[in-house]
């Protein structure tokens, strides 16, 4: 016998998924890598004041994390970090070498031992920071990114290609970290090299362009003494974004380009199977990949409209095999040795795993970090993938989730309240993976819609470009266009619609509440507000001209940064909203949300601000994320009129 299925308000059915199983299971593991034959990446840990450990799987396939807290495998390098560690195996055990988090310094690790610093401790600004390491065979030294703050201000800082001794010569002395590069890149990556180690290869780039605008392509010779000699320009420039560079086995040069509007796979400057489709990203981290060469000569690559697949590539004959499982997505961060691949990969079903493929036999498997169900999967959300029609007819991907309960039903003349949900960035995408904090809504009858609005990756450079200048008018219009049209057919509640985005979807929430009427309230969290602060010292130095594209070149539209900002049209806003925002936040700090409340005081409108002790730019901590989650169910259930059972209610004051 089925189980009869009851009829209950939308936003009022009772979930087995509460906020602390939402929270538990948020993030993923990440920067993938081999040390000799085994597989370590590094892993989240709410619970534990939000810190990452790194997971060392064993040939037997057992995992272990291998630093106890409060180690926190984590670099601060641009503020969103970077690869944080690199490891490989000496006698037959392995040596890895890590960024600690509290302190950025470098660690050397061995299991059995202690972790040792490599690097000093600066008292200069943020000090010395650290990313994408590798280990050059032989040479007894780490090679990676230094970041190096010159004074107190967010923008008074260096970058460079550095070796750190691995001996500990330099824990106490910066004249002992060795300079590998002239600093004439304001940005740089970590340098890959040869595999005979002649020649290295990295990628810089200056404000005010962001990666994915343009960078350029370096080689250089690597001479006997460990320097670097007469650094070229292969490839990139201004309107170019190289977004990946490696040698492949027989010392070819492998990177990925976007210069066709795709970014695709070039060797030796020459296209590789080119596609319409991406083959890169947009590089928010140091030492992501979307490739990684294979001894046989077949490349793993990532790649694909929308959501990345893993695959393989043959580069003679085009041919492209993708691995098979339940996996929708991979996240940039690959690794290969000998014919093995790992990558980390989820689906609507599944959170992020740890995934190997063998490239000689076609079979993946998952190796760690394996999803367990917290509950019954009858609860998760059946996501669809859409295409809207925007103003001027222009195409908007977007993923829907309805409403959905195994045992629960709306009222047959009633239509579900949605919440539109836009993602950071605001150059990036919504993953197509299972989210417990979407199920959270949804197994409680609320729809939610993740909208890539224009300006989103994984479609090319032209859909990536429409943002540019338009930022505040082509995200909010691309939002509310999918929003309206969920209500025109049917789908959702029209008198019930929210929004809510952080960071740049903060940006976009807050900017939709106070330029469009077409929300009944919102969630902004840890938002730029007020452009002309932001752009002036306020935020870190990656993002720091960001706004010349986002929004034009500040020397010729002055009057449009005052214009765009919601904190500007604060006297607009009527909608009921909630504000969240971490007191560390040196990416949109405080001042942003304050500011925007300070001018809407008195103005009547119910909202609550909570901040958080100890919290960045996006929430680590499972207590936070609890609150954060609860609280924005509670304002939707006071605005729409719901009861959702065994939530607290959210204080709204005036």
């Amino acid at each position: 016998m089925g189980e009869t299925v009851r009829t209950l308000a939308y936003g009022e059915w009772p979930s087995p998924i509460d906020a602390a199983t939402a929270a538990a299971h948020d993030g993923g593991p990440e920067f993938v890598g081999f040390v000799g034959d085994e597989v370590w990446w590094t892993e989240p840990r709410p619970a534990e004041g939000g810190r990452r450990t790194l997971v060392r799987r064993h040939a037997d396939g057992t995992e272990e994390p291998v630093l106890p807290a409060p180690w926190n495998v984590r670099s601060r390098v641009i503020e969103y970090g970077g690869r944080p560690w690199a490891g490989t195996a000496r006698d037959g055990a392995p040596l890895v070498v890590f960024v600690n988090f509290a302190d950025q310094r470098l660690y050397r690790y061995e299991p059995g031992g202690e972790p040792r610093p490599l690097t000093p401790v600066s008292p200069v600004g943020q000090g010395l920071r650290w990313a994408d390491p590798v280990l050059p065979p032989e040479r007894g030294e780490v090679w990676c990114v230094l970041e190096e703050f010159t004074g107190d201000g967010p923008s008074d800082v260096r970058r460079v290609l550095a070796a750190v001794p691995l001996d500990g010569s330099a824990a106490g002395d910066r004249g002992a970290v060795r300079e590998l590069s002239d600093g004439r890149h304001r940005f740089v990556t970590g340098p890959r090299l040869t595999p005979d180690g002649r020649r290295a290869c990295w990628l810089g780039w200056d404000h005010p362009r962001m990666p994915w605008d343009g960078t350029e392509l370096l080689v250089a010779d690597v001479l006997a003494d460990g320097t670097l000699r007469e650094a070229r320009t292969v490839a990139g420039g201004p309107e170019e974004s190289v977004a990946q560079a490696d040698w492949t086995p027989d010392g070819r040069l492998l990177y990925a380009s976007d210069r066709t509007g795709w970014w695709n796979l070039y060797r030796d400057g020459e296209p590789v199977c080119p596609r319409g489709e991406e083959f890169g990203g947009p590089l928010w981290k140091l030492g992501l990949r979307w490739f990684a060469p294979l001894d046989s000569g077949l490349i793993a690559v990532l790649h694909g409209r929308g959501a990345p697949v893993l695959g393989v590539l043959d580069p003679e004959t085009c041919e492209l095999v993708d691995a098979v499982g339940p996996w929708s997505e991979f996240a940039p961060t690959l690794a290969a040795h000998g014919e093995r691949v790992v990558a980390v990969g989820a689906g609507p079903r599944s959170g992020h795993e740890v995934v190997e493929l063998d490239t000689r036999t076609g079979h993946a498997r998952v190796i760690g970090a394996r999803h367990e169900d917290a509950v019954d999967p009858a609860y998760y959300p059946e996501p669809r993938v859409r295409t809207f029609t925007g103003p001027d007819g222009r195409e908007i991907h977007a993923r829907v989730y309805p409403p959905h309960h195994p045992g629960c039903a709306g009222p047959a003349d009633e239509r579900p309240p949605y919440v539109i949900r836009a993602h950071g960035g605001p150059t990036g995408r919504a993953p197509l993976v299972l989210d417990l904090e979407i199920a959270y809504f949804t197994s409680r009858g609320i729809g939610v819609a993740e909208v890539d609005y224009g300006g989103s990756t994984g479609y090319g450079r032209e859909y990536r470009d429409r943002l540019r200048g338009q930022w505040g008018v082509v995200d909010v219009e691309d939002c509310a266009a999918v929003a309206l049209a969920l209500a025109d057919e049917g789908t959702a509640d029209r008198g019930r619609l929210a929004v809510r985005g952080g960071s740049a979807g903060g940006w976009t929430a807050a900017a939709s509440l106070t330029t469009t009427d077409v929300y009944a309230c919102g969630t902004i969290s840890y938002p730029v507000l007020d452009l002309t602060g932001w752009g002036t010292g306020e935020t870190h130095d990656f993002e720091s001209q960001y706004l010349e594209s986002l929004i034009g070149p500040r020397a010729e539209v002055p009057e449009r940064y005052a214009e765009r900002s919601p904190a500007a049209h604060a006297d607009r806003l009527t909608a009921p909203f909630l504000m969240l925002q971490g007191l560390d936040d040196v990416i949109c700090p405080p001042a942003q949300c304050e500011r925007f409340l300070a001018r809407l005081a008195g103005r009547g409108v119910p909202h609550a601000y909570l901040t958080f002790e100890g919290e960045g730019h996006g929430f680590r901590r499972a207590e936070t994320m609890v609150r954060a989650l609860e609280a924005e169910l509670s304002l939707y259930a006071q605005v729409f009129g719901m009861r959702p059972p065994g939530v607290p209610a959210l204080e709204l004051g005036t």
